[in-house]
């Protein structure tokens, strides 16, 4: 089971930090590329089902991004 950021010690919300911001922002960029190509599809070919994978994608960068502001807010708490 996953912990709660509160019962994490703070070398682990480091780590779990430095982790997420890592994967999140190289999610981030991956993505724009995906918008970018399917907005260049979509003038050459026409819209097709697969133009909505990024729009698809776009709730688990939200969360990640919402997650590395809580272990921010948590990390603050205790300094």
């Amino acid at each position: 089971m996953k912990k709660k950021f509160n019962e994490m010690t703070s070398d682990e919300l480091i780590k779990t930090q430095k982790s997420l911001k890592t994967v999140t922002y190289l999610f981030g960029v991956i993505l724009l590329l995906l918008f970018g190509l399917n907005i260049f599809l979509i003038a050459n070919k026409g819209f097709s089902a697969s133009n909505v994978i990024p729009i698809a994608l776009l709730p688990i960068f939200i969360l990640n991004m919402n997650t590395l502001r809580e272990i921010k807010k948590e990390l603050e708490s205790r300094n």
